[in-house]
Formats: structure tokens, sequence, C-alpha cells
């Protein structure tokens, strides 16, 4: 027989136990005397039962002496007592709660949980996340419930989970996730020191190499050697293309291409270079913008494509090759943001943009940059080029998860902002915010809720406009942008922070390599000294009912998962645009244009004798001819059933915005 004794305010609590289960509760009082401590007013009850029979103390002090004694704390009086009668006791841990309601329940170190000051059980842990979670009113279902206890299993901390999911009594601390550790500084080469340009050297205003950098050139990178580079956000990898171009350049190897996927980032990247380097090499940009002859979307640029340095968009060079025009002479391709090649959309385009460039330049060097490729060797290999993986951060990065409900999101969206843009890093820096959402409407919702410190930034607004958002952001003047998923991979702005207030581009939930891209935008080596990203995810929130999942489920495979391996598989449409664009530029040899298409990244299905079908190409003398309408498809980067759509459309309107509606409707019912 145990007895445990558990001090109370004014007494104390007896538990006997038989090892198995409590059968008896008593209480007793203690009153000191000259001869020490004596016990008092002894009662004791059956478990279950709440009347208390009056026991005489002898009993008390019989059973006592009969049986192991165990207290749940240290107690000066009670231990004094049992000195007094030479009665020896151990101590142990108990669950307070558990003792509330008679039961015994040792606190270890594989079932405790910190709660407040105390450790308790998980048992009682479990309730009390739940009678919580019950005043806190989210709607939280029996899916989030689950998935908020296997947290509390996972970080053995209620105040931490509740931390999580209490707006109000939000406290970072409780609410981090994981922190990705900054890597340790070494020592690098001087570029002075490096066989570079001494008038690049000067112009470039760097003295000494990043990391990611000095792998680089160890790597071959002023040798010519093509490679893939991946690394995180910030770590200095355009100036790694920078090196090779102007080293190319200089040696009469030829131009520089500097390709990105979107036009607000060619036109960052050509003010930059253009300021640094204009004086010592010209500068040219091919964003296809100077077509549409507006005010907003004016651009004051040199547009030759001859310059020294082209910056361009994938699709702004790949119009001018399936335009079937020469292109220079060429040393250095830089294909920036090169995780497009997953975008469902744009990666087959980018795909072919490559093979088409190796096939017209096969003298220059290929360099491709990213923040995040899954299985990076394999790609390397689809490409022919050196893998240089760098997996440090220039500065360290807290991951922090937060559960509520959407109403109350942006509310601590605003907090979170204010509070960051009043700190002001050792750099002398103030924290900036970039926060994600789904939908350009909510841009504008969490934007305006913050205040005139913030502004919306998406692809709605006007050129104008949103290179008046880069340029405040960029003076220090916004403490947060609202933009999103979409531009992910747009503008380059220094943030100290970012949050997701949704973790969904359009209605689809991100993917692993889409999350990471945004992440790495948090915290910058020259403005910060560390970034954070915040997820705030609604339990039980979803954006689509065709996608499994709920957004806290979501948040959780994003932080603990592994991308894959680049390796996307053309569809009909894809592969036919592609197949009359390669043909172009190989002037329809069959061998060419069969090796072209076979090794690509992607896998492109067979589409010839569907395009034959159409009569948009025929076979000629080991040659494959393409008709004008395959030529249209080509220029306008169109695949053979849009094309098919766009004649019969043509037969039946003579309103061109009609057909545009009409086609709009068509895509939207295919994707939805």
């Amino acid at each position: 027989m145990y007895i445990i004794v558990h001090p109370e305010k004014s007494s104390y609590k007896l538990f006997f136990y038989d090892s198995k289960r409590v059968v008896e509760i008593g209480a007793v009082g203690l009153s000191k005397s000259s001869r020490g401590y004596r016990p008092k007013d002894f009662s004791i009850r059956s478990v279950g039962k709440r009347q208390l029979r009056h026991t005489p103390t002898k009993e008390l002090i019989a059973k006592l002496r009969s049986s192991r004694v165990l207290m749940s704390s240290e107690d000066e009086p009670f231990a004094s007592f049992l000195s007094d009668l030479q009665i020896g006791y151990g101590i142990v841990n108990l669950c307070r709660m558990c003792l509330y309601e008679d039961r015994i329940s040792p606190v270890r170190k594989k079932n405790a949980v910190a709660y407040g000051k105390e450790k308790i059980c998980m048992d009682c842990a479990k309730r009390e996340l739940r009678r919580e979670l019950g005043y806190v009113g989210h709607g939280f279902g029996s899916l989030s419930f689950t998935h908020l206890e296997r947290l509390l299993e996972l970080y053995r901390d209620l105040n931490r989970v509740l931390g999580m999911v209490e707006p109000e009594r939000l406290d970072l601390k409780q609410t981090l996730f994981d922190t990705i550790q900054a890597q340790p500084v070494t020592q690098t080469t001087a570029l002075k020191d490096l066989p570079l340009p001494p008038e690049f050297i000067k112009a470039s205003r760097v003295e000494r190499l990043m990391p990611v950098q000095q792998l680089c050139v160890e790597g071959g990178l002023l040798e010519g050697t093509d490679q893939l580079v991946v690394a995180a956000t910030a770590s200095g990898k355009t100036f790694i293309g920078e090196m090779a171009g102007a080293n190319n350049y200089f040696m009469d190897k030829g131009c520089m291409l500097f390709l990105v996927p979107l036009v607000a980032l060619a036109n960052q990247k050509y003010s930059r270079f253009t300021e640094r380097y204009g004086s010592i090499m010209n500068v040219g940009l091919r964003t296809g913008v100077s077509r549409l002859n507006l005010p907003e979307t004016r651009v004051k640029a040199n547009r030759n494509i001859n310059s020294a340095i082209v910056v361009g968009t994938y699709e702004g060079i790949d119009h001018h090759i399936r335009q079937g025009n020469p292109l220079p002479k060429i040393g250095t391709v830089v294909i920036d943001e090169v995780q497009m090649l997953e975008d469902s959309d744009r990666g087959h385009r980018l795909d072919g943009l490559i093979m088409r460039l190796k096939v017209l330049v096969p003298d220059a060097q290929f360099l491709y940059l990213s923040a995040t490729i899954g299985v990076p060797g394999l790609l390397a290999e689809k490409l022919n080029a050196k893998l240089i993986p760098y997996s440090e951060r220039p500065v360290p990065l807290e991951r922090h998860l937060i559960f509520t409900s959407r109403k109350q999101k942006v509310a601590l969206i605003k907090r979170m902002v204010n509070t960051e843009f009043h700190h002001t890093s050792s750099k002398g820096y103030k924290g900036q915010t970039i926060v994600f959402t789904n939908a350009r409407s909510r841009c504008h919702v969490i934007a305006e809720a913050i205040g005139s410190k913030a502004a919306p930034y998406h692809a709605g607004l006007t050129a104008r406009e949103r290179r008046s958002v880069e340029k405040r952001f960029e003076k220090g003047e916004l403490a947060a942008v609202v933009t999103t998923a979409a531009l992910a991979a747009g503008v380059d702005f220094p943030a100290s922070q970012v949050i997701f207030d949704a973790l969904a581009m359009g209605i689809k939930w991100l993917s692993v390599q889409e999350f990471c891209q945004m992440m790495g935008r948090a915290g910058r080596p020259d403005f910060h000294d560390v970034g954070r990203v915040v997820i705030i995810a609604e339990p039980g929130g979803s954006y689509c009912r065709t996608d499994s999942g709920t957004e806290e489920e979501i948040a959780i495979k994003l932080l603990q998962g592994e991308m894959e391996e680049v390796a996307p598989v053309y569809d009909e449409e894809q592969s036919s645009e592609e197949y009359v664009a390669n043909a172009i530029v190989c002037k329809g040899d069959e061998k060419q244009l069969e090796m072209m298409c076979s090794t690509m990244v992607g896998e492109m299905m067979p589409v010839f004798p569907t395009l034959r079908e159409f009569r948009l190409v025929k076979r000629m003398g080991g040659r494959v001819g393409l008709s004008p309408m395959a030529m249209v498809m080509a220029k306008h980067f169109i695949g053979v059933r849009r094309l098919q759509t766009i004649r019969k459309l043509v037969r039946k309107m003579d309103d061109p915005v009609e057909m545009v509606a009409e086609i709009d409707c068509m895509d939207d019912e295919e994707q939805g």
C-alpha cells in the first residue's frame, strides 16, 4: 500500500493507493504543539463517494507506519511530522490536475507537458487544450483538434500550442516552429585577386566574394563551366551571373542574356545593371512592354538586342527567337528563377527556350540560378551543368505558425507589421514585411487595414503604380507590401518579415517549392540581423472543394515538406507549341528537331501526328515543314487545340473582344 500526500492550502490530501488504483481518499490537518506537529481532523472517504467519515488520528498513524509514504512536493511541516514518527518518505512528481479529480498520474519525462510553470500529464493537457479552444471559439473541427493534439505531443508544451490559437495573447517565442541557422562567417577571396576585368571590379563596388560565389569560382565559373546554382535568396546569386557575363564579354566571347520570369523583375535588374555598369557596358531591355503605347507602361530603356548586357523576360527573348530573328554573339546566358520550369502554365516555355538557346548559341556559358529546387542533382544532369549547392542562409530564419480564424487574421497581421516596422536592425534598417495572400481584392483589404504605411502590389495595378510601391519600399517608407502568391518570384523587396495570410495561389494550395521560394524572401544580410516567416492558418479553412486538406494541415506539410524532382510532363497543347517553336530554330531539320524535343527537361508528347492531321506540318525529305498557321502558333505562344478553337470562333464571330471573352470562358471551364 502507498500513501501519497499532497499539500493543499490549509490541509493535506491523502491518497491510499494499492499500486493499481486509488482505493480511499483522506484529508488531515496539522497543529503545532510543544512536541512538534500532530495530526488533527482526519477524515476518509471511498473513491467516487462524497461523504467523509471522521476517523481517529491513531488509524492514520497506523496506516502511515504500514505503508510506503510519498509526497507530491517537499513540505516542511509534514516532513517534520513524519520524522517525529521515524517514518521515511519519498518525493514523486504528480499531475496536479489529476489530483483534483482523485487520480494518480506520475509526471515523467515521456509524458510531461509544460503548462504555465508546472508539468502536467498528457491526458490532462489534451483536456485542457480542448477546454481552452472552446473558450477561444474559432470553430475548430475534430480534424483541427486532432492536429493540435499532434502538435501537443510533438512540442510537449501546452502554452506554446495555445499561443498559436490565441492571437490576443500572442508571444512569438511560443509560436516558433523552428529556426534555420545562418552559416558561420568564412574567409573568401577578394574580388581584386580574381582574373576579372579591372573596370568591372571597380564598377561592381564588391570587395569580397560571398560563400556561394566563392564555390562557383572554385567550380570553374571564370573558365566557362555551365552551372546550376541553388542557394538561398540574398546569398549573392545575381552577382555570379554578373561576374561570368562581364568576364566573357571583355574576353570578346559575346554579350550576356540575363533572363527573368516577370517584367517587374526585368525592369529592376535593368535599372540596377544600368546604374552599376552603364559606364563600361551598354545595357538593353527586352520585355515586350514597349509594344503597349500607354503612359504608365512606357519604360524609357535601351531596347537594342546587341547590347553588352540584355535583360529580358523569358517570353520577351523567346518571342524574338520564334519570329526567326537572329541573336547577337552571346557569351553568357543566365536563367534566373529556373525553378519556373515547374510552373504548370509557363514551365514548358522556359524549357523550350533553354533548348532553343542551346541550339542557337552552343558556345555560350549557361548559368541557372534558383533558391529552391527539388533533387537539384538530377536537374543539373538534365541541363548538363555542374551543380553548385549552398544550403546555408546569410542570416538566420525563424519560422512561426499561428492558428486563428479568417476574420481575426487582418488585425493580427496589422499588429505584427507595426511591431516589425518599429524595430531597427544593427545595420540601421527598419523591419519591413511582405504579406502574401491569394487574391487581389484581399491585398487591398489587408493594406487598407494596416494603414498608410502599407500598399497592395499585384498584377492588376499599372506599371507606374507598381514602380511607385517598389521605390517607396526600397526607401523604407512602407512598413509592408501586400501581394499575391503569383508574384512570389517577382520584385526583390528587401523584407525582414514574410507573413502568409493564405497558403493558396488562387484556389490551389501552394507547393513546397513555391512556399520555400516565398519564404526565402525574409531576411537580407546587408539589411537585417534575422528573418522571420509567419504562417497564419485557419483551422478547417479551404479554398477549393476539390483540393484535399485544410489550411492548418497544409501549413504543417509545407513546413515539413521536401521538394520533388523537376520532372514535368507536357500535355498535347504545351507539346505542340514547343514543337513548332523548336522547328523554327532548327529550320525544320528532322533529326535536330527530334533531338531538341527529346532532350528537354520535361517530357513531351509525340504531337507530329496531330499536327499533320490538322495540316499544320508535313515531312519533306528529312525536314519538317511548317504551314503558315503553324508559324502563327509558334509566334503567338499557342498550341494546336487553342488554334483550332480560334479558327472556329473566327468563322462565327466578327468582334475580337467577344472572341477573347469566349476563349477566357473556355479556359475557366477547363481549370474549374
